[in-house]
């Protein structure tokens, strides 16, 4: 099946949809969208900050931006918001799934209904949201779907346990979607970022022992890099998007100890950070 004509400026403009688009990766990704030429629907738990966003990309780009807020955490939001696009008749192009949570520390010490909210986001309303609108994108016969994973897919992640877990299945799921999607015009691309510069990470970061030492640029990536990378590999149908020197080579580097030993030696760090 033929897709369609490149996305951008122009009659064939299409449109993202981009959740936890409130603040880092996600404003991140919509920010450079709009820049693209890409009317947007952005999706966040808190409207305040996503009315703004939306005004402000709307003066600067001259876009349709709408906002939904809702809370995909709720299993009944992914079929909520499919319905909302129907109300509104708007088709969904480009679907970004980018809300998530992380929880650290020892799992037998870990809130049980923080881990429950985190599984019900990364995981169930990923796959919801991808059930609902990779379907319309096949039988319009264009769409790109791009899932922000983590480079804790690749890896046995002790005291990010269950976050690394989720990641894990973001990736698996992607690339199975991919090979899927395989000629019908619609791409699934899953970006796999280090520790960014967002308020998920920054607890993280500063519990590691060599945060003080070394310069924060070196071991985090900002959001735009990160955001850049993503839509750049989406557009282009890439699988797989590892964003930054320090994900490439922690990428390259699982592959090539023994997964004992890998898991043996993270072990060991995990459990003096926990």
């Amino acid at each position: 099946m033929a897709s369609a004509p490149a996305p951008g400026h122009g009659p064939q403009r299409r449109r993202a949809l981009v959740t936890g688009a409130s603040s880092g990766i996600g404003e991140a990704v919509a920010r450079v969208l709009a820049e693209n030429g890409h009317d947007l629907v952005l999706v966040a738990r808190r409207q305040d900050k996503l009315t703004d966003l939306a005004a402000d990309l709307t003066a600067r780009h001259g876009l349709n931006v709408q906002v939904v807020a809702t809370d995909l955490a709720n299993p009944d939001a992914p079929a909520a918001l499919a319905d909302e696009m129907g109300r509104r008749e708007l088709a969904i192009d480009i679907l970004v799934n980018n809300a998530g949570t992380m929880t650290f520390g020892r799992f037998a010490d870990a809130d049980g209904e923080a881990i429950d909210a985190m599984v019900a986001l990364n995981i169930a309303a990923l796959t919801g949201l991808c059930r609902r609108f990779v379907d319309p994108m096949v039988q319009r016969g264009y769409g790109r779907i791009l899932n922000v994973a983590s480079i804790a897919a690749f890896l046995p992640a002790p005291s990010l346990a269950v976050y690394a877990a989720t990641k894990a299945y973001v990736l698996s799921l992607t690339e199975g979607l991919a090979e899927e999607l395989r000629g019908t015009g619609v791409t699934a691309t899953a970006v796999c970022p280090g520790l960014t510069d967002t308020e998920l990470a920054k607890p993280l970061l500063s519990s590691l022992p060599f945060a003080r030492l070394v310069p924060k640029g070196l071991v985090m990536s900002s959001t735009r890099s990160v955001a850049r990378e993503g839509y750049r590999a989406c557009m282009a149908g890439e699988v797989v998007a590892l964003p930054g020197p320090v994900a490439q080579a922690t990428a390259l580097g699982t592959r090539l100890p023994p997964k004992w030993m890998l898991r043996t030696a993270l072990g060991i760090v995990g459990r003096r950070l926990s």
